[in-house]
């Protein structure tokens, strides 16, 4: 059983600001995204179709569904003004998705979020299982962002810090390299 992940972040200007700080988590992100799509247990990733630079609102995502927002994003939508950053992706467990993300480039980068990303009470991912062969689609991720913000981690919408298992039963998630496991505490920030 495929585990979905979706990211959602608020960046500190629009992805079409010239200013340097934006224009380097631009460039960052798609070497990010080949080295995340060459990771033990990456299965898929949402892209547009033939979409410019910035473009989410309007592109075409195929079966991952219309690209969609939590209710709290309230910037931007043309590929001028948006101010987001956000993935959907697919993995074949709990344990390859967060090496992916706290290990190597990608963890560089989740050092410098704060450089990018406003801080916000809003979780900024969210996990859940999917029966084989079903793609998650982006409004299934901003309904589970926004389940885990009111109710916190459950089968249906957890997080690496609290995870469940497929059949719905708590879970505990290995750190990258150990077999310690990630205290429970509040909802990352990462």
């Amino acid at each position: 059983m495929p585990l979905a992940l979706h990211t959602f972040g608020v960046l500190k200007s629009p992805l079409a600001d010239p200013a340097p700080a934006v224009r380097e988590f631009y460039d960052l992100g798609e070497t990010v995204y080949r080295t995340i799509g060459q990771h033990p247990g990456f299965l898929a990733r949402a892209e547009p179709a033939g979409a410019e630079r910035g473009e989410l609102f309007g592109a075409d995502w195929g079966p991952w569904g219309e690209f969609a927002v939590p209710t709290w994003y309230d910037k931007g939508r043309t590929a001028e003004t948006t101010a987001l950053a956000a993935t959907l992706s697919l993995w074949t467990g709990l344990r390859p998705a967060f090496d992916a993300v706290h290990t190597g480039l990608h963890r560089t980068a989740l050092n410098r979020r704060h450089d990018w990303f406003e801080r916000t009470r809003h979780p900024t991912h969210v996990m859940w299982w999917v029966s084989d062969g079903v793609t998650p689609t982006w409004q299934d991720g901003v309904a589970r962002l926004e389940h885990l913000h009111v109710h916190g981690s459950a089968p249906h919408a957890f997080t690496f810090h609290r995870p469940y298992a497929p059949d719905g039963t708590p879970s505990r998630a290995a750190r990258a390299g150990q077999s310690a496991v990630p205290k429970e505490d509040t909802p990352p920030s990462s």
